[in-house]
């Protein structure tokens, strides 16, 4: 989807009266809603994110942090969609999470940028982050482990 083809959706919401629309074609999945006057453009998530039971050792970083990560009792947080992995919101700030530090439920772990929107990524699970194999400002695939998460 382009940015005309945007203008024309934002057109039809403003013609209709309409505050929300959605629009799913070869693929992509766009959706604006209106909200105090402004337009929101959401980008759809292909699917929510996953964990997986058990982290591979060649993602693991080398030390006593790949022992604790290889255990079955790890779970990643895998990235929901393609883009470019941001460990923090700017250049200037400290990441988001660190190895070592424990996250809880509906924290920020990182931003994945997708199509020039900046996508916060969240915990879905409380527990110590045992590795971090993506390094800043790097492409990330859908599905891509970007943290091993030790639950607690």
């Amino acid at each position: 989807m382009n940015l005309k083809e945007i203008r024309e959706m934002i057109n039809l919401m403003n013609d209709n009266d309409l505050t929300e629309i959605e629009v799913e074609r070869e693929g992509t999945k766009i959706k604006l809603k209106k909200a105090s006057g402004e337009y929101i453009v959401e980008p759809a998530r292909p699917r929510p994110i996953e964990y997986r039971q058990e982290a591979q050792p060649a993602e693991l970083p080398a030390g006593g942090a790949g022992a604790d990560a290889a255990n079955a009792n790890t779970k990643e947080i895998t990235s929901p969609m393609v883009g470019t992995f941001y460990r923090s919101p700017s250049p200037e700030s400290p990441p988001f999470v660190e190895v070592g530090q424990i996250v809880e439920v509906g924290q920020v772990v990182c931003i994945i940028e997708a199509m020039k929107l900046m996508n916060e990524i969240k915990s879905e699970i409380r527990g110590k982050v045992v590795a971090a194999p993506i390094d800043n400002a790097q492409p990330v695939e859908f599905g891509q482990p970007l943290f091993v998460i030790e639950p607690q």
